[in-house]
């Protein structure tokens, strides 16, 4: 069952030291039609998101409301709370995003006029200096094809959708009826795979999944995600962030372990391993890497904090 059209719509954003980010996104959000209010989550930003959010007025044609939280929970645990708190208020539909973001301004239009059919739907993510480029990569429905520009996506799509696809938490709408079914992102992944976590379980449920093509939110450029290896054969998520490179492959190797089996995992260790070997050689990334799967393996999810301080 999904919602009806007239149903509450309710933006959740989560936030974290991105001020002039988050101004330009709340300022395209006060102009979107069919939209009942913004919530936004700050994680406890240190760049004075607190105090401008305070200052904000809490009624108008789309109202604003935000919590700070009493410390950074990455985007896991914003979107946890955030979800919630839309649910909550009586939210129908969540709208959830990042504040790097930008919306066009027709996007949650575009992607109403698709809510009799799907449960977790959502737009391209395009690169805002080059629209006709995905920031986020997609691997095709049946099959191992990944294609990276809007040409390659428009030939792929049928009726203006992608079937079984969508880029969680960029824009992506989730109905009321599923968060009761499968529940909250996994608040303890701070960031990375907590998206991925949320829709393979959403898929595990039944939920109907796809991607709106007409339907667009900009997003800036971010860099080496999907670095060549194997003689191009496969690419690996390397980020020069030490916090970000431990999430991911504590929480992927989680992943993978509970939605794809062992041997899915275990080809991400050898990944990681061929990576850090051979394409980009760091005994440090090795130790790293190594720390984070048995951190992930053993349930302890608190081996990040050492990066925040």
């Amino acid at each position: 069952m999904t919602p009806p059209r007239d149903g509450r719509v309710v933006a959740v954003v989560v936030t974290f030291n991105r001020l002039p980010l988050l101004q330009r996104l709340v300022a395209r959000l006060g102009e979107v039609a069919g939209l009942s209010e913004v919530l936004v989550v700050d994680n406890a930003s240190l760049d004075g998101t607190g105090k401008w959010l305070a200052g904000q007025p809490t009624t108008g044609e789309v109202p604003l409301l935000a919590r700070t939280l009493e410390h950074n929970r990455g985007g896991a645990g914003g979107f946890h709370d955030g979800l919630a708190w839309a649910i909550d208020r009586g939210a129908d539909l969540v709208w959830l995003m990042d504040d790097d973001g930008l919306p066009d301004a027709d996007c949650l239009t575009t992607l109403l006029a698709h809510d009799d059919y799907y449960d977790f739907w959502g737009p391209l993510v395009v690169d805002e200096d080059d629209p006709e480029r995905l920031v986020f990569p997609i691997r095709l429905p049946g099959g191992a094809r990944v294609v990276g520009d809007m040409a390659q996506v428009r030939a792929a799509a049928r009726e203006g959708v992608l079937a079984d696809i969508v880029i969680p938490f960029n824009g992506v709408l989730v109905t009321k009826e599923l968060v009761d079914r499968i529940g909250l992102p996994r608040e303890e992944f701070f960031i990375w795979g907590d998206d991925v976590e949320f829709l393979w379980r959403a898929k595990e449920a039944g939920a109907r999944v796809a991607t709106v093509v007409d339907a667009r939110v900009l997003h800036p450029s971010v860099g080496e995600l999907g670095t060549p290896m194997m003689w191009g054969r496969t690419t690996y998520n390397h980020s020069p962030s030490d916090l970000k490179h431990y999430c991911m492959a504590r929480n992927n190797l989680v992943n993978l372990r509970d939605y794809r089996g062992p041997l899915h995992a275990l080809a991400f260790v050898v990944k990681t391993v061929w990576f850090y070997t051979f394409t980009r050689p760091s005994w440090a990334r090795l130790r790293l890497s190594a720390g984070a799967m048995r951190a992930g393996l053993a349930g302890e999810y608190d081996g990040h904090e050492r990066f925040l301080r």
